[in-house]
C-alpha cells in the first residue's frame, strides 16, 4: 500500500505545470457559460454585499441566439456565508446602491427602452419601479439620510431647449453651436413659423427642420460626429436629479443645468452638499472642450464652487472621505500621452494643497476606508490588475493582491473588502477578505464548470528591448503538449495601442484557452506603447506605431520557437483594432506566417482622422493632422496601406457593419486592394456588430469570429490531419 501511495504521489508531482489537467477541453460554445461578476457594493456596516452577475442564456425570440443578461445578487460577509440571488426578472437589473441603513437596494431595469431606477427591500422580492423619467434614469446614489436618490440622465439638446422645467427661460447655449451662418445661435430659438417647403424662409428653415426631427436627414455641425454605431447629428448632456425614495408620485428635481455636461455626482458624507465633476464651458463647443472640472454645490445643486479647474488639465474620479475632510481625485493634461496622477487635498482646501501619490500606473475605482488612512483603487501592471492600497499620510502604495490576477470590482467597508477576480484557473469569481487581504475566501461557485477543463498555464518571460525597456510576453503551450513534438503556434496582439494583456486581463480568457484546446500554442506579451508599465513605457510608440511594437511582439515570438517545441514552419498571427493595424504592419514587412487575421483593425491613419471616433489617437501620437505635410508623411510611413503590395500572407479580415470607432472603409480598402493584387484574401462584415463585437456583442458573432479564424488558419496549418 505504501509503496502504492508513493507511485500515486511521483505521478502529481510529474504533472506537467503547463497545465491544469481536467478531463475536457475547453470548447468554443464554453464561451456561453462564463460568469462575470461586477458591480459590487457593501453595506456601511460591512456585513452585506450586493453585486451582479452577468450571463448569457438562450434568446426566447431565437432559439438559435444568445443574450446577454444581468442580475442582481447579495452575500453576508460572515464566515461561510452563500451567495443568494435576489432578482429573476427577464429584464434583468443592474447598478445596485444600498440605502444607508442597509434595508433597501436600488437598482436599475428597462422598462420600454429605457433604464429606470427601482428600489427592494433588501431580503428580496418584488422591486418598486421609482422613476418613470422620460429620458430614463441610471446611476442611482442614496443621500445620507435615505430619504431621496440621486440620478442621472441624458437629456438630448432639442428635448432640453423645449423643457419647461429644465429650460424654462428656454435660454440657448452660450458656447457657439458652429451652425454656419448663425454666430449667435438663433437657429436654435423657439420659431412659430410652420413646415412649407414653398413658404417662406423661415418656413422654409422649419420644414427642413421637420425633416430632420422625422430622420430624414442627418445634418452634421458638430465635431465628434460619430457614436459608436452611427453618424450622429444628436448632441446629449448628462444632468443630475433627486427623486424621493418614499413617496409613491415623486417627480425628480434637477440638481444640476445647463448645456453642459455633467458626468459625476455624489453628496458629502454630511448630505450639506454635491460633489460634481463636470466640463463647464461657456466658450468652446462641448466637442472642443476637453477639460474637466470639480465643484462643490449646495445639496439642491446651486451655488456651485470650482474646486478644481485649469487649461488643459482634466481632473476626475473625485472622492470624498468618509469624515468629509479629505478630496482624492486624478489628474491629467488634457491631450497627449499620459498616465494621470493620483491626488488628495482637503475639501475645503485648494489647488495649493494638492498632495501627489507617486505611483506610475494607470488607477481606477477610488475607494477610501473607513478611518480615512487608506485610499483603495485598482491598476493595471506587468500583465495584472491587482488591487492596492494607498497610506494617505506616508503617500506609500501597497499591493495587497497577486500580481497575475485581475480585480474587476471591489469595495471595502469596515474592515471587509468584497472583490472580483479573474485569473487562470477562473476567468471570474467572488472572494470575501479582510481590509488588508491577509484572509481571502472565495465563495460562490459561479464558474465552478471550469475545474472539469484541461487548462494551458502561462508562462512569463521578459527581454529588453533595443530602447532598454523591458518587455514582458507569456507563453501558452497546447494543452496535449507532449515533450519532443512540434506545434504551431497563433501570435496573440493587444491592440489600444495603450491594452495590456497578462493573466490578470479577462477579456482575453477563452480565446487562448480554445487555440491551446485546438493544439496552438499562445504566444502573447506587450509592446512598447502598453498600459501597466508607466508613463515612459506607454509613450514608447509615439510617431512610431509599426517598426518598433512589430520588433517587440516578434522578439517574443523568436524567443518562444527558440525554445525547441514551436513550429517555425506553422505560425499564424492574429489582433484586433490597433492590432489589427499591426497584424497589416507584419504581414507587410515579414513574410514569416502562414496565415494571418485582423479584426476592426486600422489600415490608413489618414482615412482613420476621418472616418473614425477615436481620431484623436492620430494628433495624440503623431502630433499633427493630415493636411499639414510632415505629419502626412509620418501618417504615409506608418499605414500600412502604403505597403499592400508586399503582403502575400494568406489574410482574413474582420469587420462590424456598425464600427465607428475604427470605421469601416479602411478595411474595405485593404481587402480591394489585395484582391486587385490577386492576393489570398477573404472578408467578413458582421452586420450590426461594433467595435465592441467580441468583447460584448452579439453571441452567435463572437463565436463565428473565433471559428472562422481557427478555420482560415486551419486551411494553411492543419492540425487535425483533415483534407481541405
Amino acid at each position: 500500500m505504501k509503496k502504492l501511495l508513493l507511485g500515486l504521489l511521483c505521478c502529481v508531482a510529474a504533472s506537467p505545470a503547463y497545465a491544469q489537467q481536467g478531463p475536457e477541453p475547453v470548447k468554443v460554445t464554453d464561451l456561453l457559460k462564463i460568469k462575470q461578476i461586477g458591480n459590487i457594493t457593501l453595506t456601511r456596516d460591512g456585513r452585506k454585499a450586493a453585486f451582479t452577475v452577468l450571463g448569457i442564456e438562450p434568446d426566447e425570440k431565437n432559439k438559435a441566439d444568445y443574450k446577454n443578461v444581468t442580475q442582481l445578487y447579495e452575500i453576508g460577509t460572515e464566515a461561510g456565508a452563500r451567495p443568494r440571488q435576489l432578482t429573476a426578472a427577464r429584464e434583468g437589473a443592474s447598478q445596485p446602491a444600498w440605502s444607508p441603513d442597509g434595508r433597501q437596494l436600488a437598482f436599475v431595469r428597462t422598462v420600454d427602452e429605457k433604464p429606470q431606477v427601482f428600489v427592494m427591500a433588501a431580503n428580496g422580492g418584488e422591486g418598486r419601479q421609482l422613476t418613470r423619467y422620460k429620458h430614463g434614469a441610471g446611476s442611482p446614489k442614496w443621500s445620507p439620510d435615505g430619504r431621496q436618490v440621486l440620478f442621472s440622465a441624458a437629456i438630448p439638446l432639442r428635448e432640453l431647449l423645449n423643457d419647461s422645467l429644465l429650460n424654462a427661460a428656454k435660454s440657448l447655449p452660450r458656447w457657439p453651436f458652429e451652425k454656419p451662418g448663425f454666430d449667435k445661435n438663433d437657429q436654435l430659438a423657439a420659431t412659430t413659423a410652420k413646415p412649407n417647403a414653398d413658404g417662406s424662409l423661415a418656413e422654409i428653415r422649419a420644414y427642413l427642420d421637420k425633416n430632420e426631427t422625422d430622420k430624414k436627414a442627418k445634418v452634421l455641425t458638430k465635431l465628434n460626429f460619430q457614436d459608436e454605431r452611427d453618424v450622429s447629428a444628436e448632441q446629449s448632456f448628462s444632468q443630475f436629479f433627486l427623486i424621493d425614495a418614499s413617496a409613491p408620485e415623486a417627480k425628480p428635481v434637477a440638481v444640476t443645468n445647463g448645456f453642459y455636461r455633467f458626468n459625476q455626482a455624489a453628496f458629502t458624507p454630511d448630505g450639506k452638499h454635491l460633489l460634481l465633476s463636470a466640463d463647464i464651458d461657456s466658450l468652446q463647443h462641448p466637442d472642443r472642450s476637453l477639460e474637466n472640472e470639480i465643484y462643490l454645490a449646495d445639496r439642491d445643486g446651486r451655488r456651485p464652487r470650482l474646486l478644481l479647474g485649469q487649461d488643459n488639465t482634466v481632473y476626475s474620479s473625485p472622492e470624498v472621505s468618509p469624515s468629509g475632510k479629505w478630496l482624492a481625485f486624478q489628474m491629467s493634461p488634457a491631450t497627449g500621452v499620459n498616465v494621470p496622477e493620483l491626488a488628495v487635498m482637503p475639501l475645503n482646501g485648494t489647488a495649493k494643497d494638492i498632495v501627489i501619490i507617486p505611483f506610475d500606473r494607470s488607477k481606477g475605482n477610488l475607494t477610501w476606508s473607513d478611518d480615512d488612512k487608506y485610499l483603495y483603487f485598482t491598476a493595471q501592471s506587468n500583465g495584472g490588475a491587482p488591487l492596492y492600497r494607498a497610506n494617505i499620510k506616508t503617500r506609500k502604495v501597497e499591493k495587497l493582491s497577486a500580481a497575475d490576477t485581475g480585480i474587476t470590482s471591489f469595495d471595502v467597508a469596515r474592515d471587509k473588502v468584497v472583490f472580483s477576480q479573474t485569473g487562470v484557473l477562473n476567468p471570474s469569481e467572488l472572494l470575501v477578505a479582510d481590509a488588508g487581504l491577509k484572509k481571502v475566501q472565495p465563495v460562490g461557485n459561479f464558474n465552478d464548470w471550469v475545474k472539469t477543463k484541461r487548462l494551458s498555464l502561462p508562462e512569463k518571460h521578459s527581454f529588453v528591448n533595443e530602447k532598454g525597456l523591458a518587455v514582458e510576453y507569456w507563453v501558452m503551450k497546447p494543452t496535449g503538449y507532449q515533450a519532443g513534438q512540434k506545434y504551431p503556434v497563433v501570435l496573440e496582439i493587444h491592440g489600444g495601442p495603450s491594452a495590456m494583456w497578462g493573466p490578470g486581463e479577462t477579456s482575453m480568457w477563452h480565446e487562448f484557452q480554445y487555440f491551446a484546446a485546438q493544439g496552438y500554442g499562445v504566444v502573447y506579451s506587450n509592446p512598447r506603447g502598453s498600459g501597466g508599465y508607466g508613463q515612459d513605457f506607454l509613450r514608447a510608440n509615439v510617431l512610431d506605431w509599426g517598426t518598433g511594437p512589430s520588433s517587440d511582439v516578434l522578439t517574443a515570438l523568436d524567443k518562444t520557437v527558440a525554445e525547441g517545441w514551436a513550429d517555425p514552419a506553422k505560425l499564424t498571427v492574429t489582433g484586433g483594432s490597433y492590432a489589427g493595424y499591426l497584424v497589416a504592419w507584419i504581414i507587410s514587412h515579414d513574410q514569416r506566417f502562414k496565415a494571418a487575421c485582423s479584426q476592426r483593425g486600422v489600415y490608413d491613419l489618414a482615412t482613420f482622422f476621418g472616418e473614425g471616433n477615436a481620431w484623436r489617437l492620430v494628433p495624440n501620437y503623431f502630433g499633427g493632422y493630415p493636411w499639414e505635410p510632415a505629419v502626412r508623411q509620418v501618417l504615409t510611413r506608418e499605414s500600412p496601406i502604403s505597403y499592400v503590395d508586399k503582403i502575400t500572407t494568406p489574410y482574413i479580415l474582420f469587420h462590424g457593419d456598425n464600427d465607428r470607432r475604427t470605421g469601416f472603409v479602411q478595411s474595405e480598402m485593404m481587402y480591394r486592394s489585395l484582391k486587385v493584387l490577386g492576393r489570398p484574401v477573404e472578408y467578413v462584415r458582421h452586420p450590426g456588430g461594433t467595435h465592441e463585437l467580441t468583447r460584448s456583442g452579439d453571441n452567435r458573432q463572437r463565436i463565428d469570429q473565433m471559428l472562422r479564424t481557427f478555420e482560415f488558419f486551419e486551411r494553411y496549418i492543419n492540425t487535425k490531419g483533415e483534407v481541405n
